[in-house]
């Protein structure tokens, strides 16, 4: 599993990159590898605010549905328009081709609490 250290990470393993006052959002390796064969992503949030650790989506595998959880305080901006007809790509690539949502933080801020790579890794090892 990867664990790239230029992202924060959640304990519901979801991950952010901030790219100015916006960021990308996806699931973990880890996550994608619990899922299984992720075969649907439901974002049906775009345009509102979501509070830090709501949910602003599912994700639908084979055997199980799960919620995704907000990272931070945010307005989602866009859905990945590839998942759509390729969910694969969340199993394939979850930090590059398989990201979720972009989003519009609300209060940068809400990034410094989120988990390091390395207290992630520590956490989804133990």
């Amino acid at each position: 599993m990867t664990f790239p250290t230029d992202l924060k990470y959640t304990k519901d393993h979801e991950w952010i990159r901030v790219e100015g006052d916006e960021a990308i959002v996806g699931i973990t390796d880890f996550a994608q590898r619990e899922l299984g064969d992720i075969v649907f992503i439901d974002v049906n949030t775009i345009g509102e605010e979501v509070a830090q650790d709501q949910v602003f989506g599912t994700v639908e595998a084979v055997k199980t549905v799960s919620d995704l959880f907000m990272p931070v305080s945010a307005t989602v901006l866009s859905v990945n328009e590839k998942i759509d007809s390729s969910p694969e790509l969340v199993n394939q690539d979850p930090y590059g081709e398989g990201w979720l949502v972009r989003v519009k933080l609300n209060n940068p801020a809400d990034v410094d609490g989120l988990l390091a790579a390395a207290d992630y890794e520590a956490q989804v090892s133990a």
